[in-house]
């Protein structure tokens, strides 16, 4: 029975650091940028668009060319989020994996 209530606590330890983890995802905020930093995007840890900067020479380009740089930006800062949601995730579970278990973004 030790055996068994070593694992029970082990998991509570673990579904606490996830907790806790989860909390210290949500204030993640990254800048993705693009077009030598003339659109900025900035998401919080949810993977919401917190903010927006487009520099007023790019006001002066053509509509496509700053649709894409939007887009760069956003795919930028996305993949920032993805790399400290997992470095935030390996910290709570000690590198352990979870089988099954992916980050909606």
């Amino acid at each position: 029975m030790t055996d068994f209530n070593k694992i029970l606590d082990k998991a509570k330890e673990l579904e606490a650091k996830m907790k806790q983890s989860q909390e210290n995802i949500k204030k993640i905020r990254v800048e993705g940028v693009s077009g030598s930093n003339s659109v900025k995007v900035t998401l919080d840890g949810e993977g919401e668009m917190q903010k927006i900067e487009i520099s007023d020479e790019m006001l002066k380009e053509d509509k496509t060319i700053l649709e894409d740089l939007i887009v760069a930006a956003h795919n930028n800062a996305k993949a920032q989020l993805k790399n400290k949601t997992n470095e935030e995730i390996t910290k709570a579970t000690g590198g352990l994996g979870i089988p099954g278990f992916k980050w909606p973004f």
